[in-house]
């Protein structure tokens, strides 16, 4: 047999009204547990679920009490009993076990364990008949449906002579037979005088019989009207929705048979309808909440609904805005080019207008050459001048007219050296224009290819805002797009959640009828306080039994 340990001497104490509900395959494995039973063992669904039932078994239960029970369920028949439980964390926790096999299409497939709390003096004497067997059993008691039975030779008399009522009737009967059937042949067999005779041993024997069957009357009224009568009240409350019948059952023949399958069905129902009642407690709290959450929702997904259209339409006007924007930029763009192609022309002209500089420059540098070279000619001319008039003077009256000619040549000899002289001043003037406009020229010219480099920056940089803004205006333009299906996506969350609200308020109200319909039945008041465990130690006055 399992032993679980370790164990402690602290009490689980099970709540008024409360009931632990598993099923088990026909191995005895749990493929359900309800969350009464998960709090109470203290492990949890998924320890419990296809785990042996024997997790929860304490070591101080015998081997004794386990074996009747699994006798009884597997020949087809109830089991009723008290059982002392582990929790997960070493405590225990008594409980009233009642458990049915589950018949499909005439098979057992699983076992149903209802377990209910037990009464302090069910405890008590289970608790001690549970040590005696383990200490030894020196009553030499065993265990039958649940309940301790003697092995001692009266014992097995009594036994013997506790009939089934079946049994009773038919013996009943067949004596009464008997006896009328005896009567009647000996008063056949008899003749009249003999029959004067036996008048009145023959009456005796008639009241006998009629004593007798007076008396199975009686018994037949104890044993059978009696407790068809209890078992008709109970069944009328429990037609009457009332589960809060008590069922004593302490016979095992036909009528107890009744009376505990009445009491099985009594204890099934109030199980299945508690913990119904309280799921469809906690679904209505729950129905409540997602129907308030699901009006929350829809009024904030109208609201959002709301904002994605003033966005759309933001959007739309930032789109068109932007659109507006890259225009511009394009315009832009094309004037910065313009600019780039007037300055490169710019540049290409002011390059000409300084090589022409640098051309007149040589140009004035030739004349000065030209006006030097007149300028030594005139000087000569003047000496050749002044030579021929030497001459002419030796010369005497021959050479007047040679002097004439000379004088008049030295005067041009200085006129043509003063036109030089004056040329060459105006030339060296120029000369230095030149100069100064080369200057400014060039200065101009590196000018201009500054503003040439800075018109094609600004034209690239226009290109790369340009070529951004297309990209920005696609951009938007798929947000755009976006925000639309988004918008049009909350407009259909929106009729979902209206919907998803109806739904929500419609289950909370068939909840609400569901309710009141399982309202009808009358259980036992569950204690609301916690669960009570009994200090370490401490003297039961609910004492660890079994």
């Amino acid at each position: 047999m399992r032993v679980n340990t370790p164990v402690t001497s602290n009490e689980y104490l099970m709540e008024d009204g409360r009931t632990i509900v598993s099923s088990t395959d026909l191995q005895g494995n749990i493929n359900y547990a309800n969350p009464y039973f998960i709090e109470v063992s203290g492990f949890t669904e998924e320890e419990l679920i296809g785990a042996p039932q024997n997790i929860v078994r304490h070591p101080d239960m015998p081997a004794e009490a386990f074996a009747d029970l699994w006798a009884t369920i597997r020949s087809g028949m109830p089991w009723t009993g008290l059982v002392k439980n582990r929790c997960k964390n070493g405590d225990f926790y008594w409980v009233l076990a009642n458990v049915t096999p589950v018949i499909e299409n005439g098979k057992p497939v699983g076992y149903l364990s209802v377990r209910t709390k037990p009464s302090r003096q069910q405890v008590r004497e289970a608790d001690a008949l549970y040590r005696e067997i383990k200490g030894g059993n020196p009553r030499r008691l065993r265990i039958v449906n649940g309940r301790a039975i003697s092995t001692g030779l009266a014992a097995r008399l009594r036994e013997t002579m506790r009939m089934s009522l079946a049994t009773q009737i038919a013996a009943a009967t067949s004596l009464l037979v008997g006896v009328l059937a005896l009567l009647s042949i000996m008063l056949l067999a008899m003749d009249d005088a003999t029959a004067v005779k036996a008048h009145g041993w023959l009456g005796a024997a008639a009241v006998a019989a009629m004593l007798g069957m007076l008396a199975f009357g009686r018994s037949l009224y104890a044993n059978v009207a009696l407790p068809l009568r209890q078992a008709t009240r109970c069944a009328r409350m429990m037609a009457g929705g009332d589960l809060t019948a008590s069922i004593d059952v302490r016979r095992d023949d036909e009528v107890g048979q009744l009376l505990a399958a009445l009491r099985q069905t009594n204890i099934n129902l109030h199980s299945i309808i508690g913990d119904v009642r309280a799921n469809f407690d906690e679904i209505s709290v729950a129905t409540g909440e997602i129907a308030d959450g699901n009006m929350d929702l829809s009024g904030r997904t109208e609201s959002q609904a709301s904002s994605l259209q003033q966005t759309a339409s933001s959007m739309e006007q930032l789109t068109a805005t932007v659109q507006q924007s890259a225009t511009s930029v394009a315009s832009a763009n094309e004037l910065a080019e313009r600019a780039r192609e007037v300055a490169t022309q710019g540049g290409s002209i002011v390059s000409q207008v300084v090589s022409t500089m640098g051309d007149i420059s040589t140009s004035s540098n030739k004349i000065l050459d030209i006006i030097g070279l007149i300028d030594g000619i005139a000087f000569q001319t003047n000496i050749l001048a002044l030579n021929a008039a030497v001459e002419a003077a030796r010369a005497g009256e021959q050479g007047r007219g040679f002097a004439v000619v000379a004088s008049e040549v030295r005067g041009l000899a200085q006129r043509s050296a003063t036109a030089a002289k004056e040329i060459k001043e105006l030339i060296d003037n120029s000369l230095e224009k030149v100069q100064a406009g080369t200057a400014l020229t060039n200065s101009a010219g590196v000018t201009m290819n500054e503003v040439i480099e800075s018109v094609c920056r600004v034209s690239k940089v226009m290109g790369e805002i340009s070529d951004s803004t297309r990209e920005q205006s696609c951009g938007i333009g798929q947000v755009n797009d976006a925000v639309i299906k988004i918008d049009d996506i909350t407009q259909q969350n929106a009729a979902l959640v209206e919907q998803a609200a109806a739904a929500a308020g419609n289950l909370a109200q068939q909840t609400r009828c569901v309710s009141q319909a399982m309202a009808v039945f009358k259980l036992q008041q569950a204690g609301h306080q916690p669960p009570r465990r009994a200090a370490p130690g401490a003297k039961p006055r609910l004492q660890l039994q079994a």
